[in-house]
Parts: C-alpha cells; sequence; structure tokens
C-alpha cells in the first residue's frame, strides 16, 4: 500500500473525529451473527422474505464494495461467513447512505436492516443503520496467494487468515485436533498438569537447548526440550496417569518438519507399557481424524492413508533388513555395519557409533516410505538412554515411534524406572558429550534420586501436535500449521 493511500485514510479518520465520530467505539450494540442469520433465512424464497420483512443486525469487516451511483452493494465478513448489504439513496437513510459511501475496505461497521433476496438469488440486508466500529488505515490485500508470496504470507498471518480462507481452515483445523487430544486423554482418566518451562537441567530428549540467564538467582536456565522428567516425577509422587499439551524448544535446524518452538503432547501411564501406550497412540489419532474430519481415510500430498483398524508393528531391524538386505544386528559394530552397507551398494555412513549408524541407515533409507501408519519398535540402547532394556536382547529397548506420512509422529518408551541403570545409562551419555556429542543427555542427580523413591512400571508417549495437524490438513510444511513458525530476519 502506498504512503498516499495510508494518507487518504487517515485525513478520513480525522475528518470523523472532527465530525464528532468516535472511529473506535468501545460498545457495540446487539447483533446475530452472520452464520446465524443465514441459517434462518437462506432457505426462503424472494416472495417468502418480502411477506416476513424479517429485520436483522450484524457485524462484521468490509471486505468487498461496489458502486452503481445511487446503489452501493457491500460485503463483510465476521467469523470465517460472509453476507452482502444494500443500500439505496433515497429508501436508505440520508445519513447512512452516506456514510456507507465513505467507508473503505477493511473497516469494521455493524449495520441493521431488512433481510431480502436479490433477483440473482443472493441473501442481502438493506441496510437502514450502520456504525463504524473501528476504522482500517491500511488496505486489504486483494490477491493474496501463489508461491511468490508465502514467505509473506507467513510473515504477517493476520493478512493471510484475512484473505485466504485455507489458513482460517488450518487454524480452526489444529484448535479441533487440540481439543479432541484433550477429550480423549480426560476420557481416560488422565489428568492435565503443568510443568516447568525453564529447567536448571534440560532432558528427555536428544537436543540443544536454548540457554537463557536468571538475574536475580545469578543461574543459567534452559527452554525444556521435552516434559519428561518432570512428568515422570510426578508418576513417582502418585499420579499415575498425567499429560501435557506444551510448547517445548530445541536449537536445531529449520526444515518443513522442523521449528525450534513446536507443540507437544506427552502422556505417562503407571503400571503399563510400550504396547499399552500403541493403543493410546492409536486412539488418539484415529480420534482426532475422526472429531475434526470425521473421516479415517484421508490424503496428504497425493496420497491415500488409512488410519483404520490395527497399525503394523514392525521392529527397526527388519524394517532395514526388508528395505536395504542389511541386517543390523548380525552387524555388531560400527566398522562390520559399515561395511555390510557398502555390500549392500548403499551410500556411506557417516554416524560416529553403532547405534547413530543404525539411526542413520533407518532414517535415509526407511523412514521416507512409511507413508501408512506403522510402529517401528526395538531401538538401539544407546539412542534411548530413558527406555527400559528389551527383556529378550539387552542391545535394545522397549521402544515404539510412530511412522506417518513419511516421518516421525510419535515416540514412547517403556519407561525405565530402575536407578541404577538410569544412573549407567546418564554416565555414559555425559562421556558421549565429553567426546563431542552436542545432544547427549546430562546428569539429573534430582531426578536420579526421585527414581529412587521408586516408581512404579510406566508407559510414556510424546506426540507432535504440529506434525498431526499437518497429515490432517494436508499441509507439505510445519510453517502452514503454526501460526507463528520461527523465520529468519528480514533483510532490508
Amino acid at each position: 500500500m502506498s504512503d498516499r493511500e495510508v494518507d487518504v485514510r487517515r485525513a478520513r479518520l480525522d475528518s470523523l473525529r472532527k465530525s464528532g465520530i468516535d472511529p473506535f467505539p468501545a460498545v457495540v450494540e446487539k447483533f446475530e451473527s452472520i452464520s446465524k442469520v443465514i441459517e434462518m433465512h437462506d432457505g426462503k424464497s424472494i416472495d417468502e422474505l418480502e411477506r416476513e420483512a424479517p429485520e436483522t443486525a450484524v457485524v462484521g469487516r468490509v471486505r468487498a464494495k461496489r458502486s452503481f451511483g445511487k446503489l452501493l452493494f457491500l460485503e463483510v465478513v465476521e467469523s470465517g461467513t460472509r453476507i452482502q448489504l444494500s443500500a439505496r439513496k433515497g429508501s436508505a437513510p440520508q445519513e447512512v447512505f452516506e456514510a456507507l459511501k465513505a467507508i473503505d475496505v477493511g473497516d469494521f461497521i455493524r449495520v441493521g436492516g431488512q433481510v431480502w433476496r436479490t433477483q440473482k438469488g443472493e441473501l442481502t440486508i438493506s441496510v437502514k443503520s450502520q456504525t463504524l466500529l473501528s476504522k482500517s488505515l491500511r488496505s486489504l490485500p486483494e490477491k493474496w496467494h501463489g508461491l511468490s508470496d508465502v514467505e509473506a504470507r507467513i510473515r504477517q498471518r493476520y493478512l493471510d487468515l484475512i484473505a485466504n480462507e485455507g489458513a482460517r481452515r488450518v487454524a480452526v483445523l489444529r484448535s479441533g485436533i487440540v481439543s479432541s487430544i484433550r477429550s480423549f486423554l480426560d476420557s481416560r482418566g488422565f489428568l492435565e498438569v503443568e510443568t516447568p518451562v525453564l529447567q536448571p537441567i534440560y532432558g528427555g530428549a536428544a537436543a540443544r537447548p536454548f540457554t537463557t540467564h536468571h538475574n536475580t538467582l545469578d543461574q543459567e536456565l534452559y527452554l525444556r526440550i521435552s516434559d519428561e522428567l518432570y512428568l515422570k516425577r510426578l508418576v513417582v509422587g502418585g499420579l499415575d496417569r498425567v499429560y501435557e499439551i506444551g510448547h517445548n524448544f530445541r536449537n536445531e535446524g529449520i526444515s518443513r518438519k522442523h521449528n525450534p518452538e513446536f507443540t507437544l503432547v506427552e502422556c505417562y501411564q503407571a503400571y503399563a507399557d510400550y504396547s499399552d501406550m500403541m493403543e493410546v497412540a492409536q486412539g488418539l489419532v484415529q480420534g482426532a481424524a475422526e472429531k475434526t474430519l470425521g473421516r479415517l481415510l484421508i490424503t496428504y500430498q497425493g496420497e491415500e492413508i488409512d488410519l483404520s483398524g490395527e497399525w503394523p508393528r514392525v521392529t527397526m531391524r527388519d524394517a532395514i533388513l526388508r528395505a536395504t538386505g542389511v541386517d543390523v544386528l548380525s552387524a555388531e559394530n560400527l566398522e562390520s555395519l559399515r561395511k555390510a552397507t557398502r555390500e549392500a551398494s548403499l551410500p556411506d555412513l557417516t554416524a560416529p557409533t553403532w547405534a547413530k549408524a543404525v539411526d542413520e541407515l533407518f532414517s535415509r533409507e526407511v523412514e521416507p516410505h512409511l507413508v501408512q501408519p506403522t510402529f517401528i519398535t526395538d531401538y538401539p540402547v544407546a539412542l534411548s538412554p530413558l527406555a527400559k532394556r528389551s527383556s529378550e536382547d539387552e542391545r535394545l529397548v522397549e521402544r515404539f515411534e510412530l511412522f506417518l506420512g513419511g516421518f516421525e509422529l510419535g515416540n514412547a518408551f517403556s519407561e525405565l524406572n530402575d536407578p541404577e541403570d538410569q544412573r549407567r545409562r546418564f554416565e555414559e551419555q555425559v562421556n558421549d558429550a565429553a567426546s563431542g556429542d552436542e545432544e547427549a543427555h546430562p546428569m539429573d542427580e534430582d531426578f536420579l534420586i526421585a527414581l529412587e523413591h521408586g516408581m512404579p512400571p510406566t508407559g510414556g508417549l510424546g506426540i507432535g501436535v504440529d506434525r498431526l495437524v499437518m497429515i490432517l490438513a494436508d499441509a507439505s510444511n510445519l510453517r502452514e500449521v503454526i501460526l507463528f513458525p520461527h523465520l529468519r530476519p528480514e533483510t532490508s
């Protein structure tokens, strides 16, 4: 918008004030929602509306305006629903007609009048009274779509929501998904709790944290990377089923699947294991799809996905073996695994340890092909310092990740509740950190003391809310489903 256009609108604002009109009044007289007006009258014919002559009042933002000399048409939108307004010179009060002529697209107004239908069949309100509710000093975008506008749409999300119905649909869908998650867990006896965002020791995941400083305490603090260790403290304390839906922060790269600030739902259930949490994960996702979309057969980026039925469970070993022919448990060290991948004509592995090389191989060769919902189970111990060892193979833990649409959606463990084993795992992570692993888990003595008081067998689950919204909204990038994602600074 040019400076001249802004100046013209400011001049109108000054004129309104000089004439005694408050362009930003605090009180709004009674009105009906536009959706209710449409619901009440949309099924009525031209003749029925003429006989009944129903009166109403609505509010909204002016989104379009057309002038035909003595006849004005405006379009107002409220809560995503539009209705047409009309005013004819000589029929509408003179001051109302002149005020509507001076209205700018983008202004908020309240109008009262009679509901009628045009010869083309459009439901319309013939305006008899009007009140300016808020003056807009900048015009709205006329065209706000296309790849060239993606960055601008995200930076100015308010304009995106005004002009792009798809953006509004995703925002509403996201709210419904979060509501369904909360309802699902509440119905199963989980207690919603809140844990610290600022933490003296970060933990619960393999990630670099954001660091900050508390001036009064002169203390280094971290933005949490996970809720896990605090939620497990609550299980120790006797809260047997707990969950939190909250923001987490990881100082990592940005991609279509990653944002430094993201929303995670984590839940913990005493007297359960990772098999029980598979049932929770499946029910939670299916419930969200049914509540918000009304179906379990969905399409994501051109692929049809069936969320119904029981989802398959495949060990990480078997998944890699099927995709590559490499048996990672037979290749028991890093060099033998690298040799096996070379013999299978696969790209060289770059990870520094056997466990991380297994994860690299899986992420590269298997994960992108897991479009249908699939539980991948039994991960290397070194990748999962908070999970209980498998009773069948000491090299593995009772862990699953849920994959959907070609990427990870959730992560779950049979939680490690042996404090001595947990201490050894933490010590191994501390050694990894000393060797340069920036994502190694730190030692947490307070958490170990909590475990020493006793924690029952517990199943834990975390699901990325942003990624779930991506799937159900058929969005290709996290930026499309987070209202205010992190962006690089604008260049001047």
